[in-house]
């Protein structure tokens, strides 16, 4: 397995959960990552995008303000923090590789997938 995420569960409104991807070394110092989300019945969505050095991190407007996305390469660690969540959150979240050192929120630029984190959010 080269990506690994962890973290979901179930949270009320309002509340806060932080998510987490291992990735491997080879793919993980020298690419830019991203969060991806897909609820039941609907298509996968961009969430949130980091370059390769931590540099210009960059958000889906309907989580701008409230989630914010971190690396720490020493450790091959990608996190997520999620606050304030709304019902409309709840999906399973997904990190990403990028083909490039750079971020997108463009899904056909990731080359790796992990299998997904569930988050679920009750009103």
């Amino acid at each position: 397995v080269q990506l690994q995420a962890s973290g979901g569960g179930l949270v009320q409104t309002g509340g806060s959960l932080r998510l987490s991807c291992l990735a491997s070394r080879r793919l993980f110092s020298n690419n830019g990552m991203g969060w991806f989300r897909q609820a039941p019945g609907k298509e996968r969505e961009f969430v949130a995008t980091i370059d390769w050095n931590g540099g210009r991190p960059y958000y889906a407007d309907s989580v701008k303000g409230r989630f914010a996305i971190s690396r720490d390469n020493a450790k091959n660690a990608m996190y997520l923090q999620m606050n304030d969540l709304k019902p409309e959150d709840t999906a399973v979240y997904f990190c990403a590789a990028a083909r490039s050192a750079v971020g997108s929120s463009q899904p056909g630029l990731y080359t790796n997938w992990g299998q997904g984190t569930l988050v679920t959010v009750s009103s």
